[in-house]
């Protein structure tokens, strides 16, 4: 059985979560990370050198890297469903994972963290507005992919 590690307030390990569940693959999730320690452990930075979240085991095959776990869990277990057979279709569905990550993470990490996970006390109101708007831009782009169709992936 596949096995992940990641907390689930993890982004990228939701990724890896949602795609699990889409695909309807049976797995295991040990908790790990922030408030569950072990990816500093010697057994962990063995499998994932970065010491962070998530990575997969299956079968002796270990990965790491969010997308990358992602696609790969496509490709074996959704080609033609989840994953496109097409190349282009797949470039473009691709192009869509690797920009959220590009270019909407950096913008909405800070906003996140800041009114999430810092106290309000400790807070900087500067970082929250100036990304906010950088946000704001940025979906601008997501605007755009979805006037020129139904879903950013095509038309399914």
């Amino acid at each position: 059985m596949l096995k992940l590690w990641g907390r689930t307030n993890s982004i990228n390990v939701m990724k890896v979560l949602w795609t699990l569940e889409e695909i309807g693959l049976p797995y295991e999730r040990i908790d790990a990370g922030m408030q569950f320690g072990v990816v500093n452990t010697a057994e962990y930075r063995v499998i994932n050198p970065n010491s962070r979240v998530p990575t997969i085991e299956e079968d002796g095959f270990t990965l790491f890297e969010s997308n990358t776990i992602v696609r790969y869990l496509c490709a074996k277990y959704s080609m033609g469903g989840l994953y496109p057979e097409d190349l282009r279709a797949r470039a473009d569905t691709e192009r869509w994972m690797d920009w959220a990550t590009a270019q909407v993470q950096p913008v909405m990490t800070p906003v996140f963290w800041n009114l999430i996970r810092t106290t309000a006390d400790k807070r900087n109101h500067i970082v929250v507005a100036e990304n906010t708007l950088a946000t704001n831009r940025t979906m601008e782009v997501l605007d755009w992919g979805l006037t020129r169709r139904s879903y950013l992936g095509g038309s399914s």
